[in-house]
C-alpha cells in the first residue's frame, strides 16, 4: 500500500529526515513514536509532500512519485488518496460545523449541496455532535473541535488517514474522547492509518505496528507487543523507560495531597 525509499528532508542546515525506508501494508494501523524533534511529524508532512523532501521515492496505492522528478500532477494525484487530521485542528472558524465538514465535498469532490448536508449529518451522528451542526468552532471545546477535524476526513473517504499528534493541543481530560473516537475508527472502517502520537499506551492497544523514529531515522519497528514489551534497540528502551518513569512520577504526584508537597 505505501512505500517508502531512502527519504530525506532538510531545513536549511538541519537535516530532518536521513533516509526513512518502510513499507506499510493496506489497512494497517501503524503508530510513530520517538522522542519530540525528531522528524516524526515531518516525515507525516512528507508523505503526501506538504513538505518536498529532497531525496527519496514515495508510492502509495500506485501512485509512484521521486523527490528530485515529481510533477504538480504527481503530488495532486498522490495527495488523493490521503486525508490528514492536524495537531491545531485546522478548522475555518468563520463556518459551522457542518459546513467545515461539507466544504471539501463541495470544493474538491465536486458533490451536490443536499449530497454533501447529508453525509455531513451521517458524519454529525458518527462523531457524537449530531447537535452542533450550526455551532462555529470557537464555540466548541478543543476535543470536540478535533472530532469535528477528524470528521472532516471520514466525509472525504479515502484509504488512508494521517494524524499528527492529534491529541496533543487538548488537556488531558479532553484526549480521551479523541482517542475513543480514532479508536472507533481503526475497529469499523478499512483504513490505513498513520499515527504520530506520545499517547504509548494508546499506541499500544490500537496499532498493528509501531516505528520508534530517533535523530531523523527509523532506528526500530515492529508488532506493537514487541516494540513496547521486548525492544531490541539501546535508544528504543531508554525512550520507553523514560516514559514509564514520567507517568510513574506524575501518578505519585496526582495522588498527593497538595498540602503535603
Amino acid at each position: 500500500m505505501i512505500i517508502v525509499e531512502d527519504l530525506y528532508k532538510t531545513f536549511g542546515e538541519l537535516q530532518v529526515l536521513k533516509g526513512i525506508n518502510c513499507h506499510i501494508k493496506k489497512g494497517e494501523i501503524v503508530s510513530i513514536i520517538g522522542p519530540s524533534g525528531t522528524g516524526k511529524s515531518t516525515f507525516l508532512r512528507c508523505l503526501n509532500y506538504l513538505e518536498r523532501p529532497e531525496k527519496g521515492t514515495i508510492i502509495m496505492d500506485g501512485c509512484k512519485i521521486k523527490a528530485r522528478s515529481c510533477t504538480k500532477k504527481d503530488i495532486y494525484e498522490l495527495r488523493q488518496k490521503t486525508a490528514m487530521i492536524f495537531q491545531n485542528y485546522s478548522l475555518f472558524y468563520n463556518k459551522t460545523v457542518e459546513e467545515n465538514i461539507m466544504l471539501p465535498l463541495l470544493t474538491v469532490q465536486k458533490k451536490k449541496k443536499q449530497e454533501a448536508a447529508v453525509i455531513s449529518e451521517n458524519i454529525l451522528r458518527q462523531i457524537g455532535l449530531p447537535d452542533k451542526k450550526r455551532s462555529y468552532p470557537s464555540s466548541l471545546s478543543g476535543g470536540q473541535q478535533q472530532r469535528v477535524g477528524i470528521g472532516r476526513a471520514m466525509a472525504m473517504k479515502k484509504e488512508i488517514m494521517l494524524f499528527d499528534e492529534p491529541t496533543s493541543a487538548l488537556d488531558p481530560a479532553l484526549r480521551g474522547e479523541v482517542l475513543d473516537l480514532i479508536r472507533v475508527l481503526a475497529e469499523t472502517r478499512n483504513t490505513t492509518m498513520i499515527i504520530v502520537t506520545h499517547e504509548i499506551a494508546f499506541a499500544e492497544k490500537i496499532s498493528d505496528r509501531i516505528i520508534y523514529m530517533d535523530q531523523g531515522r527509523i532506528m526500530e519497528e515492529g508488532p506493537a507487543w514487541q516494540i513496547l514489551s521486548e525492544p531490541k534497540e539501546g535508544r528504543t528502551k531508554e525512550f520507553l523507560k523514560n516514559y514509564i518513569d514520567y507517568q510513574d512520577s506524575s501518578s505519585r504526584r496526582n495522588s498527593v495531597p497538595f498540602s503535603a508537597k
